[in-house]
Parts: C-alpha cells; sequence; structure tokens
C-alpha cells in the first residue's frame, strides 16, 4: 500500500472507484451547501478538483493523496486546513473502496499521512472528525489512538445538511515512535485473526 499525491492522469481510476462506491459514501462525503439565490452551486469537475487541490498544495495549506492498494488505486486521504504559527496544524479527511474496508488500509494510510506530518512537514497536531454513526471510520481513529475531543455541532455539509462530528485529535508528543510503527505493533498477525 502507498500514498503518492493525486494526478490528473488518475482521473479514469478514481472516476471508477468513486462512482462504484457512490452509495457506500454519500452519507459520508462533504457536499456543497446550497447557493445563496442568484448562484448556481455546482460540483466541480474532477480536473477542478485536482487543479484546486494542487494549488492549496502550493501554497501549503493541503496535502492531497491517493491511496494505492496492490497497484490500483483504492480512495483518496486529505491532509487540509494546514495551519502554520502558533497552532501548526491540520486535519485529516479520507475514503477508500469498500471492497477493501476492513483490511487495515485506511488505518495505515492515516498513520503514514500522520507521521508525514509530524516528521516531515513539522505539523504539531492532526485533527480527524467523523460523523458519529461512521463506525468504521471513528474505529479508524480509535484503533490508531487518536484522541476522543468531543463534539462538532453542524460542522460541516454532507449528504444535503449540516451534520454533527466527533473530533478526534493526536499531537507529535503522543506518538514519539511514529504512527505507523505503534499501529503495526498493536496491530493483530494473520495468525491471531
Amino acid at each position: 500500500m502507498t500514498l503518492r499525491p493525486i494526478r490528473m492522469r488518475d482521473q479514469r481510476a478514481w472516476r471508477e472507484v468513486n462512482r462504484r462506491n457512490r452509495d457506500w459514501l454519500r452519507p459520508w462525503e462533504a457536499t456543497v451547501p446550497p447557493a445563496p439565490p442568484g448562484h448556481v452551486a455546482q460540483r466541480p469537475t474532477y480536473r477542478q478538483m485536482v487543479r484546486h487541490l494542487r494549488s492549496e498544495a502550493g501554497a501549503g495549506r493541503m496535502l492531497p493523496f491517493v491511496i494505492d492498494y496492490q497497484g490500483r488505486l483504492a480512495g483518496q486521504l486529505t491532509v487540509a486546513g494546514i495551519t502554520w504559527g502558533s497552532m501548526c496544524s491540520a486535519h485529516i479527511g479520507y475514503w477508500v473502496d469498500e471492497a477493501i474496508a476492513g483490511r487495515g488500509v485506511m488505518p495505515t494510510a492515516v498513520a503514514m499521512a500522520v507521521d508525514h506530518c509530524f516528521r516531515r512537514v513539522g505539523l504539531h497536531r492532526v485533527e480527524v472528525c467523523i460523523r458519529p454513526e461512521n463506525g468504521p471510520s471513528r474505529r479508524v481513529a480509535e484503533k490508531l489512538g487518536f484522541r476522543e475531543e468531543g463534539l462538532r455541532p453542524r460542522y460541516l455539509h454532507i449528504d444535503g445538511g449540516w451534520r454533527d462530528h466527533m473530533v478526534y485529535a493526536l499531537t507529535a508528543e503522543e506518538v514519539p515512535e511514529g504512527l505507523l510503527d505503534r499501529w503495526h505493533r498493536a496491530r493483530p498477525s494473520a495468525s491471531q485473526k
């Protein structure tokens, strides 16, 4: 499994995985809120999305990745809202192909991204905000040892409405050995499953 920057040439594979998982992702995926009167809200095209992600990455505000699993695009992970100065913080959002969910791919990808943020980028804190109803995503954060910090009411527009989210967080001091190493040590071996 690898994390790598998203590319324009990923369009066909990204669209195929996203289309196939449309119903599975709908309850958790951010949506564009209704536009004010006189304006039209539109979902961006793939090319517009990638251009925006690259622009934000170039400005130091975002790290957009795709997840490759067994040589195929299997999801997306974005480190966003990067804030410098006295905060040095960001949040992570992600999705994965339902066909590989439950195989440890997402916790591994999140652990890799957090280690990159703490060790290479120089961030101090990383958050993951998850809808309370999203048990599998909450388990990802819990397996990795993220602290549950509370509820953010009506935090993000998802599936047609403003939805509450649980906040999970980690700071660099909490994983001095690295999150990926801790995840590998805590993960049951195949013989224990």
